[in-house]
């Protein structure tokens, strides 16, 4: 994903509180410690109808199935989004999917943390903004288009509606660098020796 530039793209409406880790990505979908094929469980228990725990056929009615937002790039939803289990599956599936914004009202700490760590922008906003995004999206093919400029904090709506987002400049710092955190270290392989030179001196025993 590229931030030097902005991001205008298909957002999907979910607007749904208290979605936690298990329905992003229930643990019987969580059959590889691959990052990759994991898009076909992502909220598997809405994407799918079942018979005797199998598989029988797409809901055509879940919001992600439906043309107008298959490809979607950006996931608005409610409160709380991501809470319960810390499973990092769940980002993984989010991405896999193509999934690389998430704006909600609320997120769950952990999976936020588990987002900054996987490149995926969470972008909190208030309820009454949440919820206007989601009302326009909801209408469809035109009305689900959104800008995201990263560099200037800014949303863009389809009826051109300016939304300022605040983000942490770290992340921030490592999204428009494309980094990820091992990046970011390496970014810092000077520093990091120096202090490795200095504090072998103080602390040689350490280094045995």
């Amino acid at each position: 994903m590229n931030w030097a530039e902005p991001l205008n793209t298909i957002a999907a409406p979910l607007m749904i509180d208290n979605i936690d880790t298990d329905q992003i990505i229930p643990s019987r979908e969580m059959k590889t410690i691959s990052k990759k094929g994991l898009k076909s469980g992502l909220f598997a228990n809405w994407q799918y109808f079942y018979s005797e725990g199998k598989k029988i056929g797409l809901n055509n009615d879940f919001i992600l199935n439906k043309n107008e937002f298959r490809h979607t790039e950006i996931l608005i939803s409610g409160k709380n989004f991501g809470c319960g289990s810390s499973r990092e599956h769940a980002v993984w599936a989010l991405r896999d999917f193509g999934i690389n914004v998430v704006i909600a009202k609320s997120f769950g700490r952990i999976f936020k943390n588990n987002c900054t760590r996987n490149q995926l922008l969470t972008i909190e906003l208030s309820d009454e903004k949440i919820d206007y995004i989601g009302g326009l999206v909801i209408k469809g093919r035109g009305y689900n288009l959104i800008t995201i400029d990263l560099k200037e904090q800014m949303i863009t709506t389809y009826d051109n509606k300016k939304i300022k987002f605040e983000v942490d400049p770290y992340l921030m710092g490592m999204l428009l660098k494309n980094q990820d955190f091992i990046d970011r270290s390496i970014s810092h392989e000077i520093e990091i020796n120096d202090f490795i030179k200095k504090d072998k001196v103080k602390r040689h025993w350490a280094y045995l």
